[in-house]
């Protein structure tokens, strides 16, 4: 067979047999395969970190919670509340699922939006299905006077020293 009978006679490729048109074809596919290959081991090598809010932050002044006083700390996940005997904090994550709860302020309660438990203002389960009360979190005072609150740091349930 001569050279002019392999030649494709397709008028967008003069000149171009049908087997340099597959050979382009496949190298072309290996490069895509290649590029694709080395994305995925260059993403594999790059670490994947979850960074987390810190643990301990700043509350302000015992005297910016007077009684009755709940502040909801979103980055931390926490209430800090001025009660009787003081200062103090609780988790506000949910004892049931892990949910976030919500401080419902007519009803003085922290409600749990997944399930439906409540909370009193000192972390008890007032309506199920939570297993345990909302953990207590260590409260200091710093130098200066402010509020350290320390969410690693979970205090027994009526075991608490309050700020």
């Amino acid at each position: 067979m001569s050279e002019e009978s392999e030649r494709s006679p397709n008028p967008g490729a003069p000149g171009t047999s049908r087997r340099d048109f597959l050979t382009q074809i496949g190298g072309g596919a290996c490069a895509v395969a290649g590029v694709g290959s080395l994305v995925v081991t260059l993403d594999y090598l790059k670490p994947k970190v979850l960074f987390e809010p810190p643990t301990v932050f700043r509350a302000g002044s015992a005297v910016d919670y007077p009684e009755g006083t709940v502040r909801f700390n979103r980055e931390q996940r926490a209430y800090v509340i001025g009660g009787g005997g003081g200062v103090f904090a609780l988790s506000a994550v949910c004892t049931h699922l892990g949910c976030i709860t919500r401080y419902l302020s007519d009803e003085k309660a922290i409600a749990c939006p997944c399930h439906g438990s409540r909370f009193d203002l000192e972390g008890n389960v007032v309506h199920g299905p939570a297993p345990r009360p909302l953990p207590w979190l260590e409260v200091t005072a710093d130098a200066a006077g402010n509020l350290v609150v320390d969410s690693s740091i979970i205090i027994p349930h009526g075991k608490v020293t309050r700020a």
